[in-house]
């Protein structure tokens, strides 16, 4: 009898909530809404608890073969929160420099791509962790059959592309993630649901405003 393989390892997505306030950290405070490192204080004090509750989580899946119920009522919501909040920061901090552009700010071309780069890469991580962890309720619960995808991957959906038992990872939805955003479209990864399909496009648009409006205008200034 084959083992069933050990749950997703949760270290991706930890060092990509660790990326995204270290990004945060890196913005001027007229970008942020109070201190800069007032957000970033409240996202470390959800991911604390939820690293370690979403620990013992995955040792007692790895161990029983299911879900501790309990333990999923606080941390899917504790997770969807702290994701939320990473959006929410970085929404307010691009419609901050969105602002500042069409106030006439006074900020150098360097410093406007500087901030534009930040912004962009913090939205393809966020939109990372949404993917991750909505796409079939989760790491977790993706290591058991009964919901449905919200992403079909090319390995999931053509025999002999992948081993028995493939199932995609955090690293997949890094790059499903990137590409929407560089490309404004998916790639290789189709959206199958409502959510996923209003996720991507959501994730388009800002890209593209950050990309479009403030990129062009930093290089103007450049010129």
């Amino acid at each position: 009898m084959t083992a069933a393989p050990a749950p997703e390892s949760l270290w991706p997505a930890r060092l990509a909530i660790l990326s995204v306030l270290g990004l945060n950290l890196l913005l001027g405070e007229h970008l942020t809404a109070g201190p800069n490192w007032l957000l970033p204080a409240v996202e470390v004090l959800m991911l604390l608890p939820l690293s370690v509750l979403r620990g013992r989580q995955r040792r007692h899946l790895h161990l029983h073969g299911q879900l501790n119920l309990a333990l999923s009522r606080v941390t899917r919501p504790l997770a969807l929160g702290l994701t939320g909040l990473l959006h929410l920061a970085n929404l307010m901090s691009l419609g901050l420099l969105v602002g500042d552009l069409l106030g006439g700010s006074g900020a150098t071309g360097r410093a406007l791509l500087a901030d534009a780069l930040n912004l962009w890469v913090t939205n393809v991580l966020v939109f990372s962790l949404w993917y991750w962890e909505l796409d079939r309720g989760g790491a977790l619960r993706r290591t058991h059959p009964g919901t449905f995808p919200d992403f079909l991957f090319p390995q999931a959906g053509t025999a002999g592309l992948a081993p028995a038992g493939w199932r995609p990872e955090y690293v997949d939805y890094l790059f499903v993630a990137f590409t929407n955003a560089a490309a404004f479209s998916p790639t290789d990864t189709l959206p199958l649901t409502r959510r996923a399909k209003l996720l991507m496009t959501f994730q388009a648009v800002t890209s593209m405003l950050t990309v479009v409006l403030v990129a062009s205008r930093a290089v103007n200034i450049l010129r």
